[in-house]
């Protein structure tokens, strides 16, 4: 079974983007490289619709695909996209995510958001965390795991500090 990673980057106060889901003050630095770098461990992206959406402000066309190697599901009752590169689940986003754990494969980069996250975390779907840990708060915007849970203990497997003082932090599920 493949596993559900998600691998993000987050604010000190634990925020992965600001108010009305900007990103833009995050910082830009030696674990942006490592970062594209570690995309090629991932056959298959998962994300929420404004996740997907964001991906607009930098060039995406709706449709295409954000990880040009990547099978990508978007979960989303609302969006629709012309073509069948990237498919829109709109069902129970748990469901999708059990029948992509099952499928061959490498793991499966969970990209966002929040609320996304939340939910399957709350499911016991997400089996591993990189956090890219950066050095700002924002006091406000879209939490790491939005939405109720369950405390949930996680096994620290190993961590690289940047210059940029960005601290990437890999989680397993306890």
């Amino acid at each position: 079974m493949r596993d559900l990673v998600y691998h993000v980057a987050v604010s000190l106060d634990g925020f992965i983007a600001g108010r009305n889901g900007d990103a833009s003050m995050f910082p830009d630095g030696d674990h942006a490289e490592a970062y594209l770098a570690q995309l090629k461990d991932y056959d298959t992206v998962i994300m929420g619709r404004r996740t997907y959406e964001y991906g607009y402000s930098f060039g995406l066309e709706p449709g295409q695909r954000a990880y040009p190697h990547m099978r990508h599901v978007v979960m989303s009752t609302s969006l629709r996209l012309p073509g069948d590169a990237v498919e829109v689940w709109n069902g129970d986003a748990a469901d999708r995510v059990e029948a992509l754990k099952r499928d061959t494969g490498t793991p499966i980069y969970l990209c966002g958001g929040g609320t996304l996250a939340g939910a399957l975390h709350q499911n016991g779907l997400i089996d591993r965390m990189v956090l890219k840990i950066c050095p700002l708060t924002l006091g406000e915007g879209v939490p790491l795991l939005a939405g109720a849970m369950d405390a949930t203990r996680w096994r620290l497997s190993g961590q690289v500090t940047y210059a940029s003082g960005v601290i990437e932090a890999h989680y397993l599920a306890a």
